[in-house]
């Protein structure tokens, strides 16, 4: 018989496939993330399981299928959201992926973020909407031009580096902090500036990229604090992690003016932590903050690809082959992906 896989939300036909090939596909019709008990009953009638999302399958989620026999996880890194030793000692094995085609779209979007906020893009489509053009040429939509600005990027990771390289064309000023300084040969070839605190780097820039990883270090690392200390004219750009930011303080200070703006892709309530990403609404009654739905690896040839890597390393499993990018081998020795 044919292995029943499901997956929790529509995805993109490239992947759903290659899935088809394999085993009898159940895709659940949508536009949200499951809650507990939906994921619980939805694992129960399935053998493999392709989890898109920051799903967080704790070892009571798993406890809902003994019969689970593989998850493949499209992200990079499943361990920060799903209990991997648990998927281990009940012998389900678990794939990621071993590359991340979000960076550059996830860089896309960074600097999609510095140039509508320059430009005050939201505010002058609503003003045009409202029919309240009438003069060319006007003071009262003046944006800043990039040229001589300072981009600050705290973290300088894969996506960060994929923003400097389309950020030095705009001709800005690139710096940077992070707990290890680069080599000086390596900050000259990528035109970056290192900068020894987060402090000094939020006082220097007019915009302020974050890329850290989250974890117990970074947050809430932009506080009230932190937003009193950058330039009135910055605006604060967060397609991380949203607990990276405290969301409130961010409010108050972009309702103050304390800052000029922010752009945000990336919200206080998102999952793993919940398993529905609400905004506060109180973002949407302010005009200088630019907001998104998680939108780092939605463009269609990303979706594509992102679905073709998880469907293929849920196909190994199925097959009983070891994907490279399988997280937990011992899993396997356990009687995990047997046909």
């Amino acid at each position: 018989m044919r292995p029943k896989i499901l997956v929790p939300q529509p995805i993109h036909e490239a992947g759903l496939r290659l899935l088809r090939e394999v085993g009898d596909v159940e895709v659940i019709e949508t536009d949200r993330m499951l809650n507990r008990e939906e994921l619980k009953a939805a694992l129960a009638r399935c053998e493999y399981f392709l989890s898109i999302g920051d799903l967080p399958l704790d070892a009571d989620i798993l406890d809902a299928n003994p019969g689970l026999r593989g998850i493949s996880a499209v992200a990079a890194h499943p361990d920060e959201w799903m209990d991997i030793e648990a998927a281990t000692a009940r012998g389900i094995p678990v794939t990621g992926l071993t590359r991340g085609p979000v960076i550059n779209t996830t860089a896309d979007l960074t600097i999609a973020f510095v140039l509508a906020l320059a430009w005050r893009l939201m505010e002058a489509d609503r003003w045009v909407r409202e029919g309240r053009f009438r003069q060319e040429q006007s003071v009262h939509f003046m944006g800043r031009s990039l040229e001589g600005k300072t981009l600050g990027l705290v973290g300088l990771g894969q996506v960060a580096r994929a923003v400097v390289r389309r950020a030095r064309p705009l001709e800005l000023s690139i710096t940077y902090t992070k707990p290890t300084r680069l080599e000086p040969s390596e900050e000259e070839d990528l035109g970056v500036t290192w900068v020894a605190s987060l402090d000094e780097l939020l006082g220097r820039s007019d915009f302020v990229s974050l890329h850290a990883a989250y974890d117990e270090s970074t947050h809430m690392l932009i506080g009230e604090r932190e937003l009193h200390l950058m330039k009135p004219t910055a605006y604060l750009i967060n397609t991380a992690r949203g607990r990276i930011v405290d969301e409130k303080a961010l409010i108050a200070a972009l309702r103050d003016r304390v800052i000029a703006g922010a752009g945000l892709d990336v919200y206080w309530g998102e999952p793993p932590v919940t398993y529905s990403p609400d905004v506060d609404p109180a973002l949407f009654d302010l005009d200088n903050v630019l907001l998104t739905p998680h939108l780092g690896g939605q463009t269609e040839e990303t979706l594509a690809e992102l679905a073709r890597l998880g469907a293929a390393n849920l196909v190994a499993l199925v097959n009983g082959e070891r994907p490279a990018s399988l997280v937990n081998p011992e899993a396997v020795d356990r009687g995990g992906a047997r046909r």
